[in-house]
């Protein structure tokens, strides 16, 4: 989790990083909606921190003996998702070979974070309706209720209300949900943040990576703060990492950015703005050979498994980190997947 250096301020949380006001509104909700059992719905874009400030709200309440269980609905078919949150006994279902308890139950005492919210089916919601106004349930194939003392935490990335006017989210489910509403600002909406963070980022990857890097050069930064970061802090995160890992000296320059960043068009066309994949695919070689130092006997890894490696990575972005969606959207099993995050150090993310 993030850290703070002004963890022990009352105007912050800690392990949450940022002091500009957009900022001091959300730990201000955070601080007074944490002593309650009320229900909290977390909105923001990707990227801008709605784990951290569910946990935040865990940490900081009466529950924080007891467990926090993080469920992404966006991970799951319906099917699975409801024994996942409810449990199932044993023969309820093909390959229910023992009675299994749902994250519900694990969660008793304490709190449940249900992310993605919004992607739930209107039979779920009816489910999660009555676990927040009678908190009970039955388990998938089951008659007997069971009842739970469990506070929910949800978090969408999509306005609810929009969802309540498509019909695709039940209206008494939203009511329900937002007794506390906490929006996120995105990165951009809180610009004067970006500098603290990248310095956090900076320790973080060069103790990880065991590089040196201590600074970015001015130019740099500037880039880095005037950028729109469509992804968020994660997007940032990222990009932070990439520089400690490619940087040569002590400091990330301009030119470790991506061209994005740094205000620029990208070198090549992209697909639909006048190039296509192949003009991308030979483009892209013939720049890395063009680059590569006389004798270099490592072209394979300098092109191939970088952009193995960055399309892993933007797939588990655009997949909250969710292994087992971005495996699907690539078309490989999570297997093979895994093994590849381990081969790019990109094992962190959530298996789902």
């Amino acid at each position: 989790m993030l850290r703070n250096p002004a963890d022990d301020d009352a105007e912050t949380i800690p392990g949450i990083i940022g002091t500009s006001p957009a900022m001091a509104e959300v730990y201000a909700l955070t601080r007074r909606v944490a002593a309650s059992n009320a229900s909290v719905l977390l909105v923001g874009e990707t990227g801008t921190g709605k784990e951290l400030i569910a946990r935040a709200i865990h940490q900081l309440s009466p529950r924080s003996s007891g467990p926090f269980v993080r469920v992404n609905c966006g991970a799951l078919s319906e099917s699975l998702l409801e024994s996942e949150l409810f449990g199932h006994v044993r023969g309820s279902f093909t390959g229910a070979v023992a009675n299994r308890a749902g994250r519900f139950e694990s969660a008793h005492t304490g709190t449940i974070f249900l992310d993605e919210i919004n992607s739930t089916t209107p039979k779920l919601q009816v489910k999660l309706l009555r676990v927040l106004q009678e908190r009970e349930f039955e388990r998938v194939g089951d008659t007997e209720t069971i009842r739970v003392d469990t506070r929910v935490v949800a978090a969408s990335n999509r306005e609810l209300l929009d969802e309540v006017a498509r019909e695709t989210f039940r209206e008494d489910l939203y009511y329900r949900l937002n007794v506390v509403p906490i929006y996120l600002p995105p990165l951009r909406s809180r610009r004067e943040d970006i500098p603290t963070l990248v310095r956090h980022f900076l320790g973080h990857y060069s103790q990880e990576n065991n590089r040196s890097v201590t600074e970015v050069q001015p130019a740099a930064l500037n880039a880095l703060t005037h950028y729109h970061w469509p992804g968020n802090v994660r997007e940032l995160q990222n990009v932070v990492e990439r520089g400690v890992i490619l940087a040569d000296g002590e400091a990330i320059s301009l030119d470790l950015l991506p061209p994005a960043v740094r205000g620029e068009q990208p070198a090549v066309s992209l697909p639909g703005r006048g190039g296509d994949l192949d003009s991308l695919a030979r483009d892209l070689v013939e720049q890395g050979m063009a680059s590569a130092p006389e004798g270099d006997a490592n072209l394979f890894d300098r092109v191939v498994n970088r952009v193995e490696r960055e399309l892993i990575a933007q797939m588990l972005a655009a997949c909250d980190g969710v292994q087992l969606k971005a495996a699907a959207r690539l078309g490989i099993n999570r297997n093979t997947l895994r093994k590849k995050l381990v081969e790019h150090g990109l094992d962190e993310a959530d298996e789902g």
